[in-house]
């Protein structure tokens, strides 16, 4: 059964009790990756293998995503500045104990195209909070397969 989320601020994503940061490189340039994030959000299950469905809300306002194992987000956009940044905070979750949530995406112009930095922050009591941070490494893995699939995405022109 879904559940309310605290509604935390942006910066949320420097003070929250968990914090994963995770950071790899894409070959296109900043303005193709913010649109494949931002403005292509059906387009994410096609490189983000984790997420099986993912479409806009409230005029592009918020998002729905839906993961492998029914995991279920219904999110707010909190920042989208056009090749730098894409943020939105989790209000609605079906999975038990989380607290807050908030995603932020930071995309720098590297010299063979973007560098791309993914912080998840997040709050619960304290068994969530541990069992976020021993999710750590599959969280990981499943950040650099999908920028792997953007890449790819990207190159062939798709978005």
């Amino acid at each position: 059964m879904p559940h309310r989320l605290n509604p935390v601020p942006l910066d949320f994503v420097h003070s929250a009790p968990v914090r994963l940061v995770f950071a790899t490189g894409v070959r296109a340039e900043p303005s193709a990756v913010f649109r494949a994030l931002a403005e292509d959000v059906e387009g994410w299950p096609s490189w983000f293998r984790a997420i099986t469905a993912a479409r806009p809300t409230d005029g592009g306002a918020g998002r729905e995503v839906r993961l492998i194992g029914g995991t279920r987000f219904r999110e707010t956009i909190m920042a989208a500045i056009p090749g730098a940044r894409y943020a939105y905070r989790v209000d609605e979750t079906n999975v038990p104990g989380v607290r807050a949530m908030l995603e932020d995406w930071r995309l720098t112009p590297s010299g063979s195209g973007t560098g791309v930095q993914w912080t998840m922050a997040a709050d619960g009591p304290v068994p969530v909070r541990v069992a976020l941070r021993l999710a750590r490494p599959g969280v990981g893995h499943a950040f650099r397969d999908a920028m792997r699939g953007l890449d790819r995405r990207l190159a062939s022109g798709a978005v």
